[in-house]
């Protein structure tokens, strides 16, 4: 294959740096017959030391050049080539394909200008997965893991810690790529709770509360989900309507949510 130019519209850093690439691996921990998939392959930086650990591996990838430079690289007994766009592709039956009533564990370096939506499609899926770890970038990272009542806590926080356990594995420098992007990146490792602590009797609507919620942070709850639920709704489930959106945990935007389905059909 001849020399790849990373590609902006995929938004392509490659992973160079040989001890991030190990710490990686160490901190995934692979067994020999993990099922994995890989999301963004690209030049086979993770592929190849992951290829060595387990007998078969599956990669989702856009970029046909690079399909195709997997291809001449790795023979069809060892690695799966899914050349589709990572947004729209249904993990839960590719799961239900290669392995029926087992579950997956994806990795990946995420692109960074789709990783927000991405990480969305990817959790409709959890009942699949037995566990994601991510390269993005830092700030996303940041917002993931974020407890409430800081400012990086947010939407992506409130849905992902609603079906995921979240640990920031480690930091990772822009030297580590090739092109360097221009911000700092991070690994994220990402598990189904085996049981929700929390359970919305309607997820759909518990997104639409956590949207309208922090339509504008800046502004007051009460102000936020007006005509959504008054103050004495609020302060009977302990949140003060005189708070922001970033104050209020999980577990309370879940009951909140849980209000609204139930007085709903009342």
């Amino acid at each position: 294959m001849k020399t790849h130019i990373p590609r902006k519209r995929f938004g392509q850093n490659f992973l160079q740096d040989q001890n991030v690439i190990a710490d990686i691996l160490n901190a995934v921990n692979p067994e020999a017959d993990d099922i994995f998939v890989e999301i963004g392959p690209g030049l086979a930086a993770l592929t190849r030391p992951l290829l060595e650990r387990i007998s078969h591996l599956h990669a989702v990838e856009i970029d046909r050049d690079i399909v195709a430079h997997l291809s001449e690289r790795f023979s069809p007994e060892r690695l799966t080539v899914y050349n589709v766009d990572a947004l729209d592709f249904d993990f839960g039956a590719l799961a239900e394909q290669i392995a029926p009533g087992k579950q997956i564990r994806l990795l990946g370096n995420l692109p960074y200008n789709i990783s927000t939506p991405l990480l969305f499609h990817l959790a409709s899926f959890s009942t699949v997965i037995n566990d994601m770890h991510f390269m993005l970038q830092k700030e996303v990272v940041d917002r993931m893991v974020a407890e409430p009542s800081t400012p990086d806590f947010g939407r992506l926080s409130i849905m992902l810690q609603y079906r995921f356990v979240m640990d920031r594995v480690l930091d990772v420098p822009p030297a580590a790529f090739n092109p360097p992007p221009k911000v700092d990146s991070a690994v994220v490792r990402m598990i189904p709770w085996p049981t929700l602590p929390h359970i919305a009797r309607d997820e759909n609507l518990l997104e639409e509360v956590v949207q309208t919620a922090f339509a504008q942070r800046r502004k007051t709850l009460r102000n936020n989900l007006k005509g959504v639920a008054c103050d004495a709704e609020l302060e009977a489930l302990g949140i003060d309507p005189g708070c922001r959106a970033e104050n209020v945990s999980v577990a309370l935007y879940v009951a909140l949510a849980n209000h609204l389905t139930t007085r709903a059909g009342q």
